[in-house]
């Protein structure tokens, strides 16, 4: 798991004289060997590696086989850096100065949290507070906002506006008391379709996403749309596909018309054209004979007889 970008992270030592030094992963830190500038002989070890010597008459540097050694340098005379602490890192560093040894302890905290991106409220989570370095027997314990304790490891089941605010992960080394201090955002989450149950062991307050009644112990106001906002955008959602599948199925239906009309018109012009021409037949009588032009060698006929006037 990985820190959580949305802590505000703060290390605050209760005791200066303690001998632990405390860092996180991915910080430089350095550890102190005395006051003094010049000196004979110097190395650092990492438990029982070696990390390096420096013979001062000289000046020569003899590197040794710790794993942190690429990471380690002599810095202001007989400190040590150390450039991007590892949790592997924590425990006792021995620096011996002229002789005389130096024992200090590098204890690395890290918080991680479950999911790793971000908490959202009224949903699950986890938050964990380790701390690298400490003896087995410590005791690493978280205090809550509102002044409670609880272990180094807390579920949120699921996280309310109550978790909301500074956390502070307390553990003692050597007599020395020390604390980190996070500042926990919770960010608005989504519409939940289910009815919020039960927070942490040690939260005894009921969280009400979203919700549409008032059951007992409900401290928070519903927020958001809810769940009759998003069934109303669902029917809003099916009707304009309904609409637009009726606005398909018309025109569709309107070019089936207009291509079964062509297709008529088509077979009638054709049927037309296979039907034998009649033609108009008249039943009138022949007409006479015409007579022949000339003259006639008969008999010419006798002229009319005028009648006699009587006096």
């Amino acid at each position: 798991m990985k820190a959580l970008p949305w802590f505000w992270f703060v290390v605050s030592a209760v005791s200066a004289a303690g001998k632990g030094v405390i860092t996180k992963p991915g910080e430089r830190v350095t550890l102190g060997c005395g006051s003094r500038r010049s000196f004979k002989s110097l190395a650092w070890y990492h438990g029982s590696d070696l990390i390096l010597s420096v013979n001062g008459k000289s000046g020569t540097n003899r590197k040794g086989t710790a794993k942190i050694q690429p990471r380690s340098k002599v810095k202001q005379g007989s400190d040590l850096e150390i450039s991007g602490v590892k949790k592997e890192d924590a425990g006792n560093f021995i620096c011996t100065l002229d002789g005389d040894s130096h024992t200090i302890t590098l204890l690395v905290v890290s918080v991680s949290t479950s999911p790793p991106d971000e908490l959202q409220l009224g949903r699950e989570g986890t938050l964990q507070c380790e701390v690298a370095g400490l003896p087995p027997d410590s005791i690493v314990q978280w205090t809550r906002p509102d002044g409670r304790s609880d272990s180094g490891t807390v579920h949120f089941n699921p996280l309310t506006l109550a978790d909301k605010g500074q956390w502070v992960c307390g553990f003692s080394y050597d007599g020395d008391t020390y604390n980190e201090i996070f500042d926990i955002k919770i960010k608005a989450s989504e519409p939940l379709t289910s009815s919020p149950t039960q927070s942490s062991k040690v939260d005894h307050k009921t969280s009400c996403i979203n919700c549409f009644c008032s059951p007992p112990g409900c401290t928070d106001q519903p927020s958001g749309i809810g769940l009759a906002g998003w069934w109303l955008w669902v029917a809003i959602g099916v009707g304009s596909f309904f609409v637009v599948l009726l606005m398909v199925c018309i025109i569709v239906l309107c070019r089936r018309n207009r291509r079964r009309k062509r297709k008529f018109q088509r077979m009638m012009n054709e049927r037309q054209s296979e039907r034998p021409r009649k033609y108009c037949q008249c039943n009138c009588p022949t007409a006479a004979a015409k007579p022949q032009q000339g003259r006639h060698k008969g008999k010419p006929s006798a002229l009319p007889l005028k009648p006699l006037l009587m006096q």
